[in-house]
């Protein structure tokens, strides 16, 4: 009986399988022959090429992770986040969320063809907002003011007494504009002005830090210690105000000139402080709010402030909020001056 043929097995311990065990076929294929160099190097690269990589599916979700701030920028970002009503109308110019709250409340809001009655709601860009039988214009971009306000107007957009009013005579060509906060009648100099309801009420906070400053003329007399007691606050018929940074100017006359600044807007705040040292005020200027000042701004004439200069003060987070890192509409081009504006007195800046 002839003897069975002996098989052949494969080279265990050959350098290209010392690593990576294939089924036998492939082997036994690969072992009727002696491999060249070449070869050799060739099969190392393919089968290094086929390898899995393990480590590859935890490191995916981080590169996406990286990119994905990267994408929030895009011109066409956030246009379709969902904001209430109210925002979105004031936001488009015509009035403030509050007054947008009332005008819902009025039957006077249709949304995508229904009546509302209830602020409630929440809307995106692909909603139709109807007010008044006219579809809601387009968003303007944020903007800012400043106005000096003269003596005899009222920081009111209507006045139960007939009294003239601020935005009665603001320039023709301003859009729709809220102020922040107010000045009382017979107060003039600095007033800001917002066409975006939302930069007016984040402004008017205390939290801000914003100080505002007042340059007071009053009858009667003060000295410097009586002035410095007004840094702790004081409280004046049950209500509580604020630390007063006060300074005593000058004297002229039977007045005193004095420079005051405070954080906060309560009604008639600086002349029921003053009269609690019984002072008599008889003018009373705005110098600045914040950052912003009057410097020699004509009385009655607004001036817009530069985008990129609000951004600056607001902060990154708000100003993402508000939109304002798109182009400025008050600038045509590098180095030119506002629209409509010839250039700033010597000194001023915003």
């Amino acid at each position: 009986m002839p003897k069975a043929p002996t098989k052949r097995r494969p080279n265990i311990i050959s350098k290209d399988r010392q690593t990576h065990a294939k089924p036998a076929r492939k082997v036994k294929a690969e072992a009727r022959s002696k491999p060249t160099s070449a070869d050799a190097a060739k099969s190392t690269t393919r089968k290094s090429a086929e390898r899995p990589t393990a480590a590859k599916p935890a490191r995916t979700p981080v590169r996406k992770k990286q990119r994905g701030p990267g994408r929030a920028p895009e011109p066409a970002a956030g246009q379709n986040d969902p904001m209430r009503i109210a925002k979105a109308i004031a936001r488009a110019g015509l009035c403030s969320r509050r007054e947008a709250e009332r005008w819902i409340a009025e039957g006077r809001v249709r949304l995508n063809g229904k009546l509302l009655n209830s602020p409630a709601v929440t809307v995106t860009s692909l909603d139709k907002i109807v007010v008044d039988g006219n579809p809601l214009p387009d968003a303007e971009p944020v903007r800012l003011w400043r106005y000096h306000k003269p003596k005899g107007l009222v920081t009111t957009h209507r006045d139960p007494e007939g009294r003239p009013t601020v935005f009665d005579s603001l320039p023709p060509e301003l859009p729709r504009v809220v102020s922040i906060g107010r000045l009382d009648f017979n107060t003039e100099g600095l007033l800001l002005l917002t066409n975006d309801g939302a930069l007016a009420r984040h402004l008017e906070l205390p939290s801000t830090g914003w100080l505002r400053r007042y340059r007071a003329r009053a009858h009667g007399r003060v000295t410097q210690a009586d002035l410095d007691k007004l840094k702790d606050g004081v409280e004046i018929e049950g209500v509580r105000y604020g630390p007063v940074e006060a300074t005593l100017d000058s004297t002229q006359g039977a007045n005193v000139w004095l420079t005051l600044g405070l954080r906060e807007g309560k009604n008639r705040e600086v002349r029921k402080i003053l009269s609690s040292l019984s002072l008599d005020v008889n003018r009373l200027i705005r110098v600045s709010y914040g950052p912003f000042q009057l410097l020699d701004l004509a009385p009655g004439t607004t001036e817009p402030v530069k985008r990129r200069v609000l951004a600056d003060q607001l902060g990154a987070k708000l100003t993402e909020e508000l939109g304002l890192a798109a182009p400025d509409p008050d600038r045509v081009g590098r180095g030119h001056k506002p629209e409509g504006k010839a250039a700033k007195p010597k000194g001023q800046s915003e």
